[in-house]
């Protein structure tokens, strides 16, 4: 297949040009500029040095010439950018993918609310699917991919929300994020000298991806009216742990969980599950995978859930990579790493 990328120079879209380089079934891929870049021509290897064997040109974004040369569109781009460029796509049931947050929510006012900007039209959204993998049945033509945060959380969260086996009102989630999940540009919280041997709260339940993560729960559980999220900066270059914890419902015992974990994750290829104690950030470097611990506190009537994975690849592009896979009816782990990076 002929795939196109559109925001291939920040860090999620690089990823997804390495992924997608190596895939099996990707014969060619074409990349495109976006809205407030230079026309001007630049090669991928001008962007990113450690491409400078991948000599590619970053061409004007036109969409009925991408529709006519390649069969499918990847959307790596900050919020704000496909809401506007994507209408075409969408009239034409064309293939995409898109990583950014514009097309998640369904309620234009959520969007707004959250992200601080005009939502595309209410017809479009309704187009969207919400690409989290595992539960991703119908993909349809135009998967929104989830956000990093909302990956981790909703995995760690998913069988005990399915199978109601938690008080839904005692949801307390917290996430701590490398610092590659800020984005390529450079802000203050980003500098060497602020974040190195340091952590930084911010964002206290008003992170955007909580509105994507209470619109999956609420249809796990509509019973479940809200979250405590909160979001932690840490000193490493990549990778999420979100620590989640939930009063558990009357009558609950540790069995029950282990057997909802894993009965909800038997066909998951990117799912391991740690029946005795919790996964660590390197344990999924590099990898496609969420790693998820739990353990029952009788004492507390407390559950807790650990699930970690890469920002970049189960957070971003290698989700992408593996909705394509679901997509193009390809095998789910195809193009994607079987191993993380060790040590």
């Amino acid at each position: 297949m002929r795939v196109g990328i559109l925001g291939a120079t920040g860090y999620s879209g690089a990823v997804l040009f390495s992924l997608l380089k190596q895939h099996p079934q990707v014969t060619e891929i074409d990349l495109y500029g976006h809205e407030g870049q230079s026309t001007a021509r630049r090669l991928l290897a001008d962007e990113i040095p450690a491409f400078s064997n991948a000599a590619l040109p970053i061409v004007p974004f036109v969409p009925q010439d991408i529709m006519a040369t390649t069969d499918c569109l990847f959307c790596a781009t900050p919020a704000g950018i496909t809401k506007n460029l994507m209408e075409p796509f969408i009239a034409q049931n064309f293939p995409v993918i898109d990583l950014s947050g514009d097309y998640r929510l369904k309620d234009p006012t959520q969007y707004e609310k959250w992200y601080h900007k005009k939502a595309a039209p209410s017809h479009l959204l309704k187009e969207a699917a919400y690409g989290l993998s595992e539960f991703l049945t119908h993909p349809g033509h135009y998967i929104a991919n989830p956000g990093c945060y909302a990956t981790a959380t909703l995995l760690g969260l998913a069988p005990l929300a399915l199978k109601k086996l938690i008080e839904p009102t005692s949801i307390i989630v917290d996430a701590k994020s490398g610092i590659s999940g800020a984005g390529k540009k450079l802000s203050a919280t980003s500098h060497y000298t602020f974040i190195n041997e340091n952590a930084c709260l911010y964002k206290i339940n008003e992170h955007q991806h909580i509105p994507e993560i209470m619109q999956q729960l609420q249809q796990w559980n509509a019973a479940i009216p809200a979250i405590q999220f909160t979001t932690t900066l840490i000193p490493i270059t990549r990778g999420i742990m979100v620590t989640i914890y939930a009063k558990a419902a009357a009558g609950l015992t540790a069995t029950q969980i282990q057997a909802a974990y894993a009965q909800v994750y038997a066909q998951s290829p990117f799912v391991r599950l740690r029946n005795h104690g919790f996964p660590t950030i390197q344990d999924v470097k590099g990898s496609n995978y969420c790693d998820i611990g739990y353990n029952y506190n009788p004492k507390t009537n407390t559950i807790t859930v650990v699930a970690t994975i890469d920002n970049l690849l189960k957070g971003a592009a290698g989700q992408a990579v593996q909705n394509f896979n679901k997509l193009s009816g390809f095998t789910e782990t195809a193009g994607l790493p079987e191993l993380p990076s060790f040590p």
